[in-house]
């Protein structure tokens, strides 16, 4: 079966496919945090991250912006007593405005974001199971 760490390589692996850039990564508590910078200061950037992720963020003080991903894993026992692996995963993104202030934390509840990611994990540990 995968270990704990197995499954964070694997979340790691998906992150950085994903363009995201990892932050921290804590094996022994089971975290892992990545994140991506994208300029937000020409309109045209600006409207296409308002389609892509929704919401306003037409404003024309925004500068950049972070998305963080944050990555959670957990061990609970499986039917065959063998540990099994639960893994939470969380997008946020943070909006800077043209003084450095931040001027948005928010959650980023899009599914294709979450299915994306959760696609991909499934299939990197598919294949490490399989050692393809």
């Amino acid at each position: 079966g995968s270990t704990e760490g197995d499954i964070l390589s694997a979340c790691s692996g998906v992150a950085q496919d994903m363009g995201f850039t990892i932050d921290e990564s804590e094996t022994r508590l089971g975290v892992l945090v990545a994140s991506k910078t994208r300029e937000a200061s020409k309109f045209g950037e600006r409207l296409a991250v308002a389609i892509i992720f929704g919401g306003d963020t037409a404003n024309s003080m925004d500068k950049s912006q972070k998305i963080r991903l944050c990555i959670v894993v957990k061990p609970i026992a499986g039917a065959d007593g063998k540990n099994e692996w639960i893994v939470r995963a969380t997008f946020q993104r943070m909006v800077w405005n043209s003084y450095g202030q931040l001027n948005r934390l928010e959650a980023l509840n899009e599914p294709e974001l979450y299915t994306q990611f959760f696609d991909k994990l499934s299939k990197s540990v598919f294949l490490e199971a399989q050692k393809i």
